[in-house]
């Protein structure tokens, strides 16, 4: 009998692959076993400790509001013994002849005149250095060692006299302010003029308290 080879490469070929299929069966199944004897251990994970902290708010205050007024009542007409009646006020006349006058005004002061205009502002004769010579420094601001310059507003009249002072900046020390104003009015001055005519002005002036 003559063999057919086409028939024994089909034996051949189901061979191989029942072979295969048991040599994959077979390593499936030591890959199974294998992976059964892993044991598998917890892992410790460490929770980090959470500090929760609860603020105290303050209970809400509700701000109590006053009541409203009250309505004012309304007469009401009634026939009751036991409400007194209405008083009448009887009228009052006013005689304006004995209301008195009204009171002088005050007496003007110079110092708020208008500044009057001058070509020549009034200077003391000798200069600063007479006024530094008739100044008297006060022994109590010297023992406390006040300095510094109080600043007079003068007026001067034509004839070169200080008839009236008053202190514009002052060091707080009353008396520093009344030497000061005592030192310009034991000065002669010369007086401003206006077209070469001696006018009565006001004019500040400086007097300076220096501790040698």
């Amino acid at each position: 009998m003559k063999k057919n080879p086409e028939a024994d490469l089909r034996r051949n070929y189901r061979k191989l692959i029942e072979i295969g299929t048991i040599s994959a069966l077979a390593f499936i199944l030591l890959l199974f076993m294998a992976f059964r004897q892993v044991e598998m251990h917890p892992e410790n994970v460490e929770i980090p400790d959470q500090l929760i902290e609860v603020e105290e708010i303050p209970p809400t205050e509700q701000i109590k509001r006053p009541p409203p007024p009250a309505r004012p009542s309304i007469p009401i007409p009634t026939e009751d013994e036991d409400v007194p009646e209405d008083e009448t006020i009887d009228e009052t006349e006013i005689d304006f002849d004995d209301i008195p006058p009204p009171p002088d005004a005050p007496p003007e002061d110079e110092s708020s005149n208008v500044f009057v205009a001058y070509d020549e502002a009034p200077q003391p004769i000798g200069g600063i250095a007479a006024i530094q010579r008739k100044l008297k420094y006060p022994e109590i601001a010297r023992k406390a060692g006040i300095e510094g310059k109080v600043i007079v507003n003068i007026l001067v009249d034509e004839r070169g006299r200080v008839v009236d002072a008053k202190v514009l900046k002052s060091l707080g020390h009353a008396g520093m302010d009344q030497a000061a104003i005592n030192a310009l009015k034991s000065v002669r001055w010369r007086p401003a003029k206006q077209r070469d005519k001696p006018v009565k002005v006001w004019v500040g002036f400086p007097v300076v308290f220096k501790l040698k």
